[in-house]
C-alpha cells in the first residue's frame, strides 16, 4: 500500500470511527431520554373491567376549565393545588382498568385517557406556547413518546394510545376526539366521552371540526375541498382514495352544497397550513 493508499485508508476509518461516534451518541439519547410515568401500577387481582372506571371527575375538570370552543384555561388549572391532584387522581384510576369492555367503553376510555395525559403533560411543562416545544426527535424528552400511563400494570405513551389502540379499532371519529392541545387539533370537548353517549359525542365533534374555517373550506368554483392535514396525515382511516375518503366525511359537513359534493367521490382535497399554538385561554 503505498502513502496516497494509506493516506485513504486511514481518512476513511476516521470518517466511520466519527460517524459511529456520533450514531451511538443519537441512539444513546433516543434510548435514555427519561420516561415520566403518571397513573399507578396495580396488581391484576385489583384491575377491573373497563364498565367499573368512572369518569365523573375528569369530566367536572373538563366543565370548569374548557370552554365551548375547547380552549383551556391552564394557568388556573395549575394554580389550583387541589385540581391539579384531582388530575393525577383521576389518572390513577385509568390505571385500574384491566382493559376489558365493549368496544364502546374501550374508545371512550383510550379517547379520556389521551387526552388527559396530554393534559398533564402540558400542566406539567407550562407556561409553554407549543406542545412541539417537547416533541424532541433526537435529544431528550418527547412527550409523545416519554411521557406514559400505566394501565393494567403496562407503561402506554400517547403515541401508542393512538397509533397501537385507537387507530386501530376502526373509528375515525378519534381523529375528532383525540387532542394533542394544539390550536390546529379539534377542540376539546369539555365533557368525558362516555360509552352510552359515544355516537352522539364523535359525531357532535366530528361536526364541530368541520364547522370551523380554520380547519375547512369548500371552494364550489373549483370543486377545492381545503381541509385540516388531519385528513392528509391519517387519510387511509378515512379511506383507500380521496374520493372515498371525501365520501366517508361528507356526513359531517357543515352546509348540503359541500356535503353534496363530497358524497360524489368528486373534487379534489387541498390541506391548510397547521396551528401547533397551545390551545391556551388567557
Amino acid at each position: 500500500m503505498n502513502r496516497t493508499d494509506l493516506s485513504k485508508h486511514f481518512f476513511v476509518s476516521f470518517c466511520f470511527a466519527v460517524f459511529g461516534a456520533v450514531f451511538g451518541i443519537v441512539a444513546s439519547a433516543r434510548t435514555t431520554a427519561a420516561d415520566v410515568m403518571v397513573g399507578t401500577n396495580i396488581p391484576a387481582s385489583q384491575q377491573v373491567a373497563l364498565s367499573r372506571i368512572d369518569h365523573a371527575n375528569w369530566n367536572a375538570l373538563l366543565q370548569k376549565y374548557v370552554d365551548q370552543q375547547g380552549m383551556v384555561q391552564y394557568a388556573a388549572w395549575k394554580r389550583s393545588a387541589s385540581d391539579f391532584q384531582a388530575l393525577d387522581q383521576y389518572l390513577q384510576l385509568l390505571s385500574h382498568s384491566n382493559g376489558q369492555g365493549t368496544k364502546e367503553e374501550q374508545l371512550a376510555f383510550w379517547i379520556n385517557a389521551y387526552n388527559a395525559v396530554t393534559v398533564k403533560g402540558i400542566l406539567k411543562e407550562y407556561p409553554t406556547s407549543s406542545i412541539r416545544n417537547h416533541t424532541a426527535k433526537v435529544f431528550g424528552y418527547n412527550i409523545w413518546k416519554n411521557l406514559k400511563l400505566i394501565v393494567g400494570g403496562k407503561p402506554v405513551s400517547l403515541d401508542e394510545m393512538e397509533h397501537q389502540v385507537l387507530r386501530k379499532m376502526g373509528e375515525p371519529r378519534i381523529h375528532f376526539a383525540i387532542v394533542c392541545a394544539s390550536i390546529g387539533c379539534p377542540r376539546l370537548l369539555n365533557e368525558a366521552y362516555v360509552a352510552d353517549r359515544l355516537d352522539e359525542q364523535l359525531t357532535l365533534n366530528a361536526k364541530a371540526f368541520f364547522a370551523d374555517p380554520s380547519k375547512f373550506r369548500y371552494d364550489s368554483k373549483s370543486g377545492v375541498f381545503n381541509m385540516s392535514p388531519i385528513l392528509e396525515w391519517f387519510g387511509e382511516d378515512f379511506g383507500s382514495s380521496q374520493g372515498l375518503q371525501l365520501q366517508k366525511v361528507s356526513v359531517w359537513l357543515p352546509d348540503s352544497a359541500a356535503q353534496q359534493a363530497a358524497a360524489s367521490g368528486k373534487g379534489k382535497m387541498s390541506f391548510v397550513d397547521y396551528d401547533w399554538g397551545l390551545n391556551d385561554k388567557k
